[in-house]
């Protein structure tokens, strides 16, 4: 690790490449089918895909009450999930909570895990093998792009599946003859949610690796510079930091999480629920008017 960049223990390393000509999508003329950070992200797949349906599973059991009431982790995901229904998904969705929760539920909890993952440290052990190991998945732009256009692709379609023409006529609020302004100002607000969405989480998540790999190389460059004794000196006060900064990263892998989810509940609740209002406005105003 000494004398290397920090930042090699945050890019992505591909394992499985091909060639391919993109354009600017690939500028070396190959495209990465398999590489570290997408074998973490299969990781996060299975590990919610086959334990965390059986943590929920788990039940007091003992009578018909004891079957309904979650036991161990179960207790754990539960109040996450019902914290984030009635304090994130029922302000922004209101009336459409039910349509969205499971997506909801599933941006956040895939983002904690692929967080979560990171922190582990499994690229120590790639001396051990021929392939790099480990890896922060959302501190890779690509991926954390690929989520916020999904976000986008849901608040488009069902922008348009629950508004309608409602939701065409919120791209020009004003005149229609302001629309040659107004249109084009909508459009790229709509794509500067995504682009926010997407650099919030990479950048959180390169930032906070990249200052702990860069303690941590303190130590191996001052045990090459001032010899065991000088590095010991070094290690102990970087360990504790490091150690500090470790915990806040845990906290900033469940804060990152929250604030994707959170931002993804309000974007799409902005898509579809102000059609409702407006449905209500409008018929408030007729029946005043009658």
């Amino acid at each position: 690790m000494a004398g290397s960049n920090p930042l090699s223990h945050i890019v992505q390393h591909p394992i499985k490449q091909a060639e391919a000509h993109l354009g600017f999508l690939t500028p070396e003329g190959k495209i990465t089918l398999f590489s570290d950070q997408v074998s973490m992200l299969v990781v996060a797949a299975l590990l919610l895909a086959l334990v965390v349906p059986r943590w929920v599973r788990r039940r007091r059991g003992g009578d018909a009450l004891g079957d309904l009431v979650p036991s161990g982790p179960a207790n754990f995901v539960e109040g996450i999930c019902a914290y984030l229904r009635r304090e994130v998904a029922e302000p922004s969705l209101g009336p459409h909570t039910d349509k969205f929760i499971k997506y909801i539920w599933s941006v956040f909890f895939f983002v904690l895990t692929v967080n979560l993952l990171g922190l582990l440290p499994i690229p120590a052990l790639s001396a051990l093998g021929p392939v790099h190991l480990g890896g922060t998945a959302t501190g890779n732009i690509w991926v954390t792009a690929t989520l916020a256009l999904l976000t986008m692709g849901m608040m488009v379609v069902n922008g348009l599946r629950l508004g309608g023409r409602h939701y065409l006529a919120h791209f020009c609020p004003g005149p229609l003859w302001l629309a040659p302004l107004l249109v084009p100002v909508e459009i790229i607000g709509l794509v500067a949610k995504t682009f926010a969405l997407a650099v919030r989480l990479f950048a959180n998540m390169v930032a906070g690796h990249t200052l702990l790999a860069v303690l941590m190389t303190f130590i191996f460059s001052a045990a090459a510079s001032l010899g065991a004794s000088g590095g010991l000196a070094i290690a102990v006060p970087v360990v504790l930091g490091s150690v500090a900064i470790m915990l806040l990263e845990v906290f900033v892998a469940f804060l990152q999480a929250f604030i994707f989810t959170f931002l993804t509940a309000l974007f799409i609740g902005m898509s579809v629920v102000f059609h409702h209002d407006d449905d209500h406005a409008g018929a408030h105003g007729e029946t005043a008017a009658h």
